[in-house]
């Protein structure tokens, strides 16, 4: 097995010997805390998090609108065994690599975003969006006939109790953006690139972000987060990335499970064969491990508690904040550390998330290890 820095975390234990649930307790009291770090790296870590607004960020994503249309189920429809829901409202909110722009704009950041948005509700609704929180939307075009992809979900309970999602429905484009309007996205991306400190690529694979058009960015930090095709941008200089683990098990059709040996294996395999200087692969509830040239693997534990609320975006979070502390002039472990707690937070609140500075500084407070 390779050589690894730190441990593994810790299997996390069964059902029956798990204590029994209790309710969260806010991050700015003592919240109960799996991945702590020494004192030493405190200072240096807050330090880290003051720069951070003082960066541009520009953003070539898919941007996804996530609706959630919430209502109290009232019974049982008699021709079909489906729910009957008086519906309460519903809600949108930015998904994607939307959710990676509103994560930068809600830590303080210059954001400039490029990418797609359809003439449609949503479209409008993310536009909006962005505009609210300063986010320079110039390299954002609207082609006619455009659809801008919709994850629309349905949330049901009781008068008092937590809705929860009992059905997703996809709204998604028909067809790949039109050749000139990669054209177009390829120029809006290169020109706002100039001016950036760093450029996150995020693909859902909408087509908004493609390999060639990664290709012709400049610039010292790019970082990429692709759903299903991240051995396609081997050769478009990517400095790092942030998959999930059965993400990279599906690029390599190799099943992990529990073995940890061939997790390394894979890390270090798509490292080499995409050229970066870093990936970090998430683990859930196991947190995170950071594989680097010249390292060995660093295997980080989860910040918070156990058992997620709603791990919905939560990738959008840690590529966001991985990205703006690396343009900060973090190290890898440290940008790996800052977005573990990141993605710690937001999977503790309902539906897509952002985190802000003083989650951040409190997250990174409570995982210090008191000697």
């Amino acid at each position: 097995m390779p050589r690894i820095r730190g441990e593994w975390p810790k299997a996390t234990p069964s059902k029956a010997e798990s204590p029994s649930a209790k309710s969260r307790i806010p991050l700015s009291a003592h919240a109960k805390q799996r991945g702590s770090m020494p004192a030493s790296d405190f200072e240096r870590l807050l330090a880290l998090i003051a720069r951070l607004s003082e960066q541009r960020i520009a953003v070539l994503g898919d941007f996804v609108a996530d609706e959630f249309v919430s209502g109290d189920i009232l019974r049982v429809s008699r021709e079909a065994p489906v729910l009957i829901l008086r519906r309460r409202g519903s809600e949108f909110r930015a998904g994607g690599g939307a959710n990676a722009v509103n994560n930068l704009a809600d830590l303080g950041a210059h954001v400039a975003a490029v990418g797609l948005l359809g003439d449609d509700e949503a479209g409008r609704s993310l536009h909006e969006v962005f505009r609210s929180k300063g986010v320079d939307c110039g390299g954002i075009l609207h082609p006619r006939e455009y659809a801008t992809p919709t994850k629309t979900r349905f949330l049901a309970g009781w008068a008092h109790t937590a809705a929860q999602q009992v059905l997703r429905v996809d709204r998604e484009p028909e067809q790949a953006p039109a050749m000139d309007v990669q054209s177009r996205l390829e120029e809006n991306i290169r020109k706002q690139a100039n001016s950036a400190s760093a450029v996150l690529a995020s693909d859902y694979g909408f087509g908004a972000v493609t390999p060639k058009i990664v290709r012709s960015i400049s610039r010292k930090i790019v970082t990429l987060d692709s759903r299903h095709a991240m051995l396609d941008y081997r050769d478009a200089k990517i400095t790092a990335a942030t998959p999930n683990e059965p993400e990279i098990e599906a690029l390599y059709h190799i099943n992990t499970g529990t073995d940890n040996t061939k997790l390394l294996e894979l890390g270090q395999r798509a490292l080499k064969e995409m050229h970066m200087r870093a990936l970090l692969v998430t683990r859930g509830k196991h947190g995170s491990v950071l594989f680097e040239r010249a390292h060995a693997p660093l295997p980080i534990a989860a910040f918070g508690e156990e058992d997620a609320v709603d791990v919905t975006g939560a990738g959008d979070t840690v590529i966001a904040v991985f990205t703006l502390a690396l343009a900060a002039g973090g190290s890898f472990s440290e940008a790996a550390r800052l977005a573990n707690c990141a993605g710690g937070i937001v999977v503790m609140k309902r539906g897509t998330a952002t985190v802000n500075r003083q989650e951040l500084e409190e997250a990174v407070g409570s995982s210090l290890r008191h000697i």
